[in-house]
């Protein structure tokens, strides 16, 4: 059956072939670092489940070693922009067709098969359906995309290559923060956390717990620089026991505002450097946080409409 692990194999073919990349570049100085740092990267997706912990554990500590070394990537040789343009002109509005191909075909997937079965037979897991179609939907994509630029096979690597080496190491920062939100409410930061905002605030209302879990999941996304982060600590301290058990909270609607509520956090800190400060470097702006201060208002316009719409439709017979 088609489960998480196939699509972390999925994933990790991505980092794997930057790394073959980087490997059989001769030209580049620190081939060798940059290979084994996408190359662990590649094995911590693809092969991680079935590694053990301290094994893990000590290859994340050797990326960061890497990163930390210097990741010094040499340019990647790629079509001019004579050549794009004209390539442009010549496929036209096609050319939105992979982008369109992706998102088509997973809402397809997630609705046409929602219980994992293909012709009566069970296929994939259900829990996983709509991350299978997402990866069956980018392959999809990328075919199509092949199919109308006519590109050089190696292209697709090369331009891999050429995008995450401008990203560097902060692509793998999702992954990393992900996973130590889950440390942090392994140990019990989350019950640390609700003890902490009861002692302050009086979570005696819905609506004072409503404020308390989005506003929280906001705070903590900005300090820990990922909502996915965030969202293991706050719901296991706020959301979970108060929100959903103490005021009868649908468990559905209080996950996915809250998770909104983090993503608002995001467009608020340098911590997320994925998307506020790496964006900034590559546009090469003046002003480094010139991103954020241009989202932060409309991120606190989002957070009080989470919050309004949480308490409006969470608690339905309140």
């Amino acid at each position: 059956m088609i489960g998480l692990d196939a699509v972390g194999i999925a994933a990790a073919t991505l980092p794997g072939a930057v790394a073959v990349h980087h490997a059989f570049d001769r030209s580049e100085a620190t081939r060798w670092r940059n290979a084994g740092f996408w190359a662990i990267f590649a094995t911590l997706l693809g092969a991680g489940p079935w590694l053990p912990d301290l094994l893990n554990g000590c290859l994340v500590l050797a990326m960061v070693g890497l990163a930390t070394w210097g990741l010094r990537p040499a340019p990647v040789a790629s079509s001019d922009d004579a050549a794009r343009a004209g390539s442009a002109g010549r496929i036209g509005n096609r050319l939105f067709v992979p982008a369109l191909a992706l998102p088509v075909l997973t809402l397809a997937g997630t609705l046409l098969i929602p219980d994992g079965r293909i012709a009566g037979m069970s296929l994939i897991d259900p829990k996983q359906v709509t991350l299978v179609a997402m990866v069956a939907g980018a392959f999809v994509a990328l075919l199509l995309a092949m199919r109308l630029t006519r590109p050089p096979r190696s292209a697709p690597v090369g331009e891999a290559r050429r995008l995450v080496d401008a990203i560097g190491w902060a692509m793998v920062l999702p992954q990393m923060l992900a996973a130590l939100g889950g440390v942090f409410a392994m140990a019990g930061v989350g019950k640390v956390v609700a003890d902490g905002v009861v002692n302050v605030v009086a979570l005696d209302t819905p609506l004072a717990a409503t404020i308390a879990y989005c506003v929280g999941m906001a705070l903590f996304t900005i300090v820990m620089g990922n909502a996915f982060a965030a969202f293991p600590i706050m719901t296991a301290g706020i959301g979970l026991p108060i929100v959903i058990r103490q005021f009868g909270g649908d468990p559905a609607v209080v996950a996915a505002l809250g998770m909104l509520s983090g993503f608002c956090g995001t467009l608020m800190t340098p911590m997320a450097a994925n998307f506020n400060i790496v964006p900034a470097v590559v546009l090469e702006l003046r002003d480094r946080f010139g991103v954020i201060r241009v989202q932060w208002p409309t991120a606190i316009l989002l957070l009080a409409f989470n919050i309004a719409v949480l308490a409006l439709c969470a608690f339905p017979k309140g």
